[in-house]
């Protein structure tokens, strides 16, 4: 990361709740039906922030704003963000806790609309992370587009045509209605 990096709010969620998992005993995916969806082991707020490149999933305390658990997440969809199998409201998340431990827990909203803007705050983020990259790409190589030749051709020639606002009409004294601005007869082909 670099020293002016400055860290971005993505999405905060009031309230998510914390689930111990069980290990996967196949490759088929994490199913929420298989917690104890009814007796969460923690809940509190869900924030999303990122720093350059890497979003952070952050579980806080609700009042104090306390650190409970946080997930950096490098890239998505990957192994540190996974949707269960059986439910759009419930996901899997790696946490670390700085020390290079790291756990599986599942997550969990109680509205469905919360589970579509987190996943939606993770895809936008990495989708600006990608087009980063890409501008990055272009910059370093500008001469791979095609170069556009915006210059006249010998002998070619444009005609413009500028349409004039319709000037008021002059009373019998000579003075102009309207504008305030005196005009001499000549501008307007008169006397």
């Amino acid at each position: 990361m670099e020293e002016g990096e400055y860290e971005s709010v993505l999405c905060v969620k009031p309230e998510v709740h914390v689930y111990r998992i069980p290990p996967r005993a196949t490759n088929r995916g994490y199913r929420a039906a298989e917690w104890q969806l009814d007796q969460p082991s923690w809940s509190g707020r869900l924030r999303i922030t990122a720093k350059g490149q890497v979003a952070y999933i952050k579980l806080e305390d609700r009042t104090s704003g306390d650190l409970f658990a946080q997930a950096p997440v490098e890239q998505f969809p990957g192994t540190a963000v996974e949707s269960v199998t059986d439910s759009s409201r419930y996901f899997v998340i790696r946490i670390e806790d700085g020390n290079g431990r790291r756990a599986f827990i599942g997550i969990g909203f109680g509205d469905r609309g919360d589970a579509f803007d987190f996943n939606v705050a993770l895809q936008d983020h990495f989708k600006w992370v990608r087009q980063q990259c890409e501008f990055a790409k272009q910059a370093q190589n500008p001469d791979l587009g095609p170069k556009l030749d915006l210059g006249f051709k010998e002998g070619q020639t444009i005609k413009l045509s500028i349409a004039l606002a319709s000037w008021p009409l002059r009373e019998s004294t000579g003075h102009i209605q309207g504008t305030g601005w005196l005009v001499t007869p000549l501008l307007l082909g008169g006397d």
